[in-house]
């Protein structure tokens, strides 16, 4: 049974960070692609960021390039989302999901989330 568990949301002002990460297990982590995204107040889900297998190649949505970085440990089944520069927009429920950009939607796993608030 997959289960991913996020944590590390929090309050932070603009122009702060935030380390988020997510615990996976019930599947082999190191064979699968993965992504976070995101839902802000009225708004659907977002995809924001993947990671291929073996940590190759890392996508980003625009609104978030050049701010934050995604990573994962095999070793210890965790993915992370370090956040600098953090905006009011991108205040949000941050999910981590199992696939990539073209086949999250697909797979339809993802964890229930961790809230993310940036306001001063």
């Amino acid at each position: 049974q997959v289960q991913l568990v996020e944590s590390g949301g929090g309050l932070v002002q603009p122009g702060g960070s935030l380390r988020l990460s997510c615990a996976a297990s019930g599947f082999t982590f190191s064979n699968v692609a993965l992504s976070w995204l995101r839902q802000s107040p009225g708004k659907g889900l977002e995809w924001i960021s993947e990671i291929l297998t073996g940590s190759a190649s890392t996508y980003y949505t625009a609104s978030v390039k050049g701010r934050f970085t995604i990573s994962r440990d095999d070793a210890k089944s965790m993915l992370y989302l370090q956040m600098s520069s953090l905006k009011p927009e991108d205040t949000a429920v941050y999910h981590c999901a199992l696939g990539s950009e073209a086949t999250w939607t697909l797979l339809g796993s993802w964890g229930q989330g961790t809230q993310v608030t940036v306001s001063s």
